[in-house]
């Protein structure tokens, strides 16, 4: 019932919701990769924070077959010329003589639930507005 209320104003609609749930894993994924870096190391941490700076989410943008996607992750703009998708990665997996800290998969896994309850939330929120 509520979704033949949304009739054209879905593709206006969706982008909210899924905005409104990236925002969620965005904040907890931020929490975590604070919480990581420059943490237990053997030296004196180096970090600049243009790592978390970079953290942010696309627009949700929908693809040639309709589906609409966003996307939580890192700007690829960094002063000293290292990928910032690498250096995620490294801290995510490791390297040799460091070890993992993961940050995003546990961030996926500790949003789930509160993700989907706000995306419910937004949803039913911009139906009653129609």
């Amino acid at each position: 019932m509520k979704i033949s209320r949304l009739g054209e104003r879905t593709d206006e609609i969706i982008p909210k919701v899924l905005e409104a749930g990236a925002a969620v894993v965005e904040d907890k994924v931020r929490s975590n990769l604070s919480a990581v870096v420059g943490k237990n190391t053997k030296e004196e941490s180096r970090s600049t924070g243009q790592l978390l700076r970079s953290l942010g989410t696309s627009k949700a943008l929908q693809d040639k077959n309709g589906d609409f996607n966003i996307k939580v992750g890192f700007a690829e703009d960094r002063s000293d010329g290292v990928s910032n998708a690498m250096l995620a990665s490294v801290i995510e997996y490791g390297k040799s003589g460091q070890p993992p800290k993961p940050f995003m998969k546990s961030a996926k896994t500790q949003s789930r639930s509160a993700c989907v309850q706000t995306m419910i939330s937004k949803l039913e929120s911009e139906v009653d507005k129609i």
